[in-house]
């Protein structure tokens, strides 16, 4: 294992490390030290910071992989010395300044945020009866009701978060497409793909939930990024 990098999952937004499941197991038995982080979800500043930690405990060169809303958390941890590339799978990859909410305002907002509503205390829930629909379309009943009976919230701020500056610009980085996104845009996805200069871009006929639906597809995307930075 000692010349393979690390990788770190980092999961987004009404999720958590578990929504890597499918994909942990090959990741470890092609040789790779792989650690799921869990962010606590409660503003980008604390997940970057959660995650960056994680990172540079790591021993020797590590590559760091988002889903979602983990995109955007990658975007700022990779600054990490250690880390030598960035994955992003249906993911946010923002520019330094850009929010969650500025990147949705590009275009018409995705068919699933109509079933997003905060509780009490700010933090953002996906509804129940709507979370298939919305969030994992292409996963089986089973599966698709266990994410969202265990999703966890994610602030509302978190949406409002500026990011801060863009380590895509210096690591290189991969992005996979999800066709059938209903809670990012598939187009918005492509544009944030193009804008960072991916080394490669895969497109899935996916939902949202594709590292779930598609394991194998995300997985070779990411074996790809670590060969490359190995």
């Amino acid at each position: 294992m000692a010349d393979k990098v690390n990788i770190v999952l980092v999961h987004g937004a009404w999720g958590d490390g578990s929504h890597w499941r499918h994909v942990i197991p090959t990741l470890h038995n092609a040789g790779h030290k792989v650690v799921a982080v869990q962010n606590p979800l409660t503003s980008l500043a604390d997940d970057v910071d959660r995650t960056r930690k994680l990172a540079e405990s790591m021993d020797g060169p590590t590559l760091l992989v988002g889903h979602s809303y983990g995109g955007a958390v990658i975007t700022g941890a990779g600054h990490a010395p250690n880390v030598v590339g960035l994955v992003y799978i249906s993911a946010f990859a923002p520019d330094e300044g850009d929010s969650l909410g500025s990147i949705f305002a590009r275009t018409d907002q995705p068919a699933g945020a109509a079933n997003i509503a905060p509780d009490a205390q700010g933090f953002l829930w996906i509804a129940q009866d709507k979370f298939q629909e919305s969030f994992s379309q292409d996963l089986d009943d089973t599966e698709a009701l266990v994410m969202a009976t265990t999703q966890k919230p994610i602030s509302g701020q978190c949406f409002s978060d500026p990011s801060g500056p863009q380590a895509w610009k210096q690591k290189p980085s991969w992005y996979l497409v999800s066709g059938q996104d209903r809670m990012i845009p598939p187009e918005t996805e492509r544009w944030m793909a193009e804008r960072i200069g991916a080394r490669e871009t895969v497109e899935l006929d996916a939902g949202h939930a594709s590292l779930a639906s598609h394991p194998h597809e995300v997985t070779q995307l990411i074996l790809t990024a670590a060969a490359a930075v190995g």
